[in-house]
């Protein structure tokens, strides 16, 4: 294969003369390089491997960065369909059953067992696309390791009674209608 220097005379991007003066002036270089023992520093290969160093490093932060939006995609997917498998009945809808989300107060129609399971803690509310869904406590602790913004409700009994609490004798139901 014929050499950069040919291939730009061919081209008539140079002259003869032109590659003459660079041929001495590399072997000028390469001599005073011998009796110095010292080394040239070239610019043009040192601006090519920094160039090179700052491409590979963007393209890392690229690569980081689709990688995360793509594994933020599987978690969605993920959620979705967990939900979609474990979405349980409401029921008949007869019990308007509030609750918060965000800061809204929300309404859902349950019937007396659903009102009663997610009194007991074993249905959760969760808020996905907009809707309101009950699933199993089970998949809304894996739901909660995704993204724990998308689980509304979940009750939890507690029995600990603190020592100094004046009002211990008197209990709060969770069930009160507004």
């Amino acid at each position: 294969m014929a050499s950069l220097q040919e291939q730009f005379l061919k081209a008539g991007l140079v002259d003869k003369n032109k590659v003459k003066v660079a041929n001495q002036d590399k072997s000028r270089q390469k001599k005073v390089e011998r009796r110095t023992g010292t080394q040239s520093v070239d610019e043009v290969r040192l601006a090519a491997l920094e160039t090179q160093r700052k491409n590979a490093e963007r393209a890392r932060e690229l690569n980081a960065q689709r990688d995360a939006a793509a594994t933020q995609k599987a978690i969605v997917a993920q959620i979705a369909q967990m939900v979609q498998k474990n979405r349980q009945s409401k029921g008949a809808g007869d019990i308007a059953y509030n609750f918060t989300h965000g800061n809204k107060i929300e309404r859902m129609y349950v019937s007396a067992a659903v009102q009663a399971h997610l009194m007991a803690g074993r249905l959760v509310i969760v808020c996905l696309g907009g809707a309101a869904e009950l699933v199993p406590k089970v998949i809304a602790d894996k739901i909660a390791e995704r993204d724990a913004s998308l689980v509304v409700r979940v009750n939890k009994i507690s029995s600990a009674v603190d020592d100094d609490d004046p009002y211990a004798a008197f209990q709060i139901p969770d069930d009160l209608m507004w």
